[in-house]
C-alpha cells in the first residue's frame, strides 16, 4: 500500500515538473526566460513546444504583431504663430524583446516612454513648418473656387505662393520618424509608421477661418453673378438686334412685295382703264360717292357740278 502511494506521489511530481518546466510559443508571441530576474538564454521567437527550469524560471512573452500608439491631442504653433489641434498615432512593433524587457519591462510602460518621444517629434515638425506643410502633400494646383483666388495679378501670385509646399506632408511625418526611431532602439522598438490622424483650428483661429471662408465665398459668388448678369445682359442685347435685324429686313421685303403689287395692280389698272377712259372715270367716281356719301349725310351742290355727272345720268336716263 505504501508503495502504491509512492508510485502515485512519485507520477504526480513528475507531472507537476513536466507541467511547468513545458511552454508553448504562439506564432503571434516571442517569449524571454529569466532565472530570478536574470535573462537566460536568447529570446524565443519561433512557434512551438519549449521547456524551462521548473519553478525557478518564468517566460515572459510578449506581442510579435503591430501594436498602436495613440497620442493625446494638443494645441501645436504652427511656424506662422496660428495654433492648431494636432492628433497624432504610430505603429510600433518589438523587434529585440530582450532590450524590451530590460528597459521598459511591458508594453504599458513602453506606452509611456512611447508618450515622451512622439509627441515632442510631432511638436517639433509641426512648428517648424507653414501649416500647409502639413496639410498639403504635392502642388497639385487648386481651382479658383479651392483657393479664393478672384483675380490675376500680385494679390493672387501672393496666395498662389502660400499654397505651394517645399516639404509636404508626407516628408514631414517621414522627419517625424527619422528623430523618433533612435530614441526608441534603446528599448528594442521598431517605430513602423508615425501618422497625423487629424489637424484643426483651435475654436478662436476656426471662427475667424470660417468667417473668411464664407466672405471669400461671397465675394466668388457675387462676381460669378455679376460676370452671369453681364453675359444675360449681352445675350439680350445680342437679341434685341437680331430682332430688329429680323423685322426691318421683314419689313423690307413686305413693302418691296407690297410696292411691287401696288406697281402691278396700278399697271393693271391703267391698262384695264386705259382701253375705256369713261369707264374708268365712273369708277372713280363711284369710289368717292362711297367714301363722302355716307349714311345720313347731307350734301347740297350745283346740277351743273362735274361731281354729280355719272349720278345724274343715273338718275335721268335721258341726260347726256
Amino acid at each position: 500500500m505504501n508503495s502504491r502511494n509512492l508510485i502515485i506521489a512519485a507520477v504526480a511530481v513528475v507531472a507537476m515538473i513536466a507541467f511547468t518546466s513545458a511552454y508553448v510559443v504562439d506564432e503571434s508571441e516571442q517569449v524571454v526566460i529569466t532565472r530570478f530576474g536574470k535573462i537566460i538564454g536568447e529570446a524565443k521567437t519561433t512557434p512551438g513546444l519549449k521547456f524551462k527550469m521548473p519553478f525557478v524560471d518564468q517566460a515572459n512573452s510578449f506581442p510579435k504583431l503591430l501594436m498602436q500608439w495613440d497620442g493625446d491631442p494638443g494645441q501645436i504653433p504652427t511656424k506662422e504663430k496660428t495654433y492648431i489641434w494636432v492628433d497624432s498615432f504610430a505603429r510600433w512593433k518589438i523587434v529585440d524583446p530582450i532590450k524590451f524587457l530590460q528597459s521598459v519591462t511591458d508594453v504599458f510602460n513602453a506606452n509611456g516612454r512611447l508618450n515622451d518621444i512622439i509627441d515632442p517629434a510631432v511638436r517639433n515638425a509641426i512648428t517648424s513648418y507653414r501649416l500647409i506643410e502639413a496639410v498639403r502633400t504635392s502642388n497639385r494646383p487648386l481651382s479658383s473656387l479651392d483657393s479664393g483666388w478672384q483675380e490675376q495679378g500680385a494679390e493672387a501670385s501672393k496666395q498662389r505662393q502660400q499654397t505651394e509646399i517645399t516639404i509636404g506632408r508626407k516628408k514631414l511625418i517621414e522627419g517625424i520618424l527619422k528623430q523618433a526611431q533612435p530614441k526608441v532602439d534603446q528599448f528594442g522598438i521598431e517605430l513602423v509608421d508615425v501618422q497625423i490622424k487629424r489637424i484643426d483650428y483651435v475654436d478662436t483661429v476656426r471662427n475667424s477661418v470660417y468667417n473668411r471662408m464664407i466672405a471669400e465665398r461671397k465675394q466668388i459668388a457675387e462676381k460669378i453673378r455679376s460676370e452671369g448678369t453681364g453675359e444675360a445682359q449681352k445675350i439680350r442685347g445680342q437679341k434685341e438686334r437680331e430682332l430688329k435685324r429680323i423685322t426691318s429686313e421683314a419689313y423690307k421685303t413686305a413693302e418691296e412685295i407690297k410696292g411691287g403689287a401696288d406697281a402691278e395692280a396700278t399697271k393693271l389698272y391703267a391698262d384695264a382703264f386705259g382701253i375705256d377712259p369713261d369707264f374708268y372715270s365712273f369708277v372713280q367716281t363711284l369710289e368717292v360717292y362711297g367714301t363722302a356719301l355716307e349714311q345720313n349725310s347731307s350734301i347740297i351742290m350745283s346740277t351743273d357740278s362735274d361731281f354729280l355727272k355719272y349720278l345724274k345720268r343715273y338718275l335721268d336716263p335721258a341726260h347726256p
